[in-house]
């Protein structure tokens, strides 16, 4: 009986660099057209709407192609899966560099999207192949924050680089990225062979039954509470903080790093105790919006709680994840990529729940709103807690290895 291999750690650290490299460059070019967008629209001659366009193709294809992508190559090698979403995601922001077409950049943005849902289904399915059980959950984080730092450095980067030298430039250095990581990943990804159920009836069971549907709520929710008072956050700060112009751009830089900080920090408690985390983390938050609701005329509260909402929120990133996957158990092939799709559904959702909100009480009731959407949260979050998986997500069977990288790749 063959028994399981999984690479020293020397390797699992390039293995993880190369994910982290990999998730930095799709969060990026999900977040680089907001930067840009009224230099795309003026180059291509569309109104501002038709450019923020490409935002909403991307976001809805990432929330509905990623899982589609993921149910289709779940019985595949995660290594194959991997560097064939990276190919893929060069490709498809070659576009935008070499065709001066509006159409054609629509279409490429909403494949790249759809890619970078299966990057996400498949790094994170990958990772609980290569590292211990224990260990799966900041792993995971590792993955998760390179989206959190694209927010905090991929975004503002670009943007500049989009002023300086052209917003093709921005995109030709992400193909630049992505390219690298592909090489990289060439070299030092491993074979990780899928336990998943090779027929597609028994995914969608496993990835959709009524728990992992339970913990995808809870994401929605989080998200939706969030974005509910995010979404207004410029206005919000010009309006009730009286601080605008540059202090407003300090303020979002805070937030991002938060983003970062809290995915990091937040991978640990997901190994620890995912559930327990989640718990915390959503009556966090739900603090933290309602400070900021009742305090938020003052600067010093106002920053402070913005940067809590950005540790608290991307904090529970990791234990989400964790959690999602767990309870599906030997369906997590798929279920990998279901919490980028309803975190994309709960922005949606904030979004227009904060505008309805500031249509009848003001820009403070959008983070009222948010607060308790997250209220809610905390009860969905206690209720599931006590839910378990039919099987444990990180088992291996038996016959599964994971074939490290051979010395003549990694040049050993």
């Amino acid at each position: 009986m063959d028994t399981v291999t999984r690479p020293n750690e020397g390797e699992t650290r390039s293995i993880l660099v190369v994910l982290f490299l990999g998730a930095f460059a799709m969060g990026s070019a999900d977040m680089l057209v907001v930067g840009m967008l009224d230099l795309i629209s003026a180059d291509l001659a569309v109104s501002v709407p038709q450019a923020g366009a490409l935002v909403t193709a991307f976001a809805l294809s990432m929330a509905i192609g990623g899982p589609v992508l993921a149910l289709l190559t779940a019985h595949l090698d995660r290594r194959i899966v991997l560097l064939g979403a990276v190919a893929a995601f060069a490709l498809l922001n070659v576009v935008p560099v070499l065709v001066a077409d509006y159409t054609f950049f629509l279409l490429a943005r909403a494949g790249a999207g759809a890619v970078e849902g299966l990057f996400i289904a498949a790094a994170l399915t990958a990772v609980e192949g290569i590292v211990p059980k224990d260990r799966s959950g900041r792993a995971m984080g590792l993955v998760i924050t390179g989206f959190a730092t694209s927010s905090a450095l991929g975004l503002p980067l670009g943007t500049l680089a989009g002023q300086v030298l052209g917003w093709r430039a921005s995109f030709a250095a992400l193909v630049g990225i992505a390219l690298g990581v592909l090489i990289a990943g060439v070299r030092v990804l491993p074979s990780v062979p899928t336990r998943a159920s090779r027929t597609a009836g028994a995914q969608l069971r496993l990835a959709f039954a009524p728990r992992v549907l339970a913990a995808l709520a809870l994401c929605c929710l989080v998200f939706a509470g969030v974005q509910s008072a995010l979404t207004y956050l410029v206005p919000y700060l010009g309006d009730v903080t009286r601080i605008s112009g540059t202090t407003v751009v300090g303020v979002l830089f805070a937030f991002g790093v938060a983003t970062t900080v809290g995915s990091a920090a937040g991978a640990r408690f997901a190994d620890a105790h995912a559930a327990r985390a989640l718990v915390g983390g959503t009556v966090g938050l739900t603090a933290v919006l309602v400070t900021m609701y009742l305090f938020g005329g003052h600067a010093v509260v106002a920053v402070l709680t913005i940067v809590g909402m950005g540790l608290f929120a991307m904090g529970m990133a990791p234990a989400l994840q964790s959690r999602v996957m767990s309870l599906a158990g030997p369906g997590a092939a798929l279920a990998a990529s279901l919490p980028a799709s309803a975190a994309n559904a709960g922005d949606s959702v904030g979004a227009l729940l904060g505008g309805v909100a500031i249509s009848h009480a003001g820009l403070a009731a959008a983070v009222l709103a948010g607060a308790v959407v997250t209220a809610v949260a905390v009860a969905v979050a206690v209720a599931t807690s006590r839910l378990r998986p039919t099987a444990p997500a990180a088992e291996v069977t038996p016959t599964t290895e994971v074939t490290p990288p051979s010395a003549e790749l990694i040049g050993a």
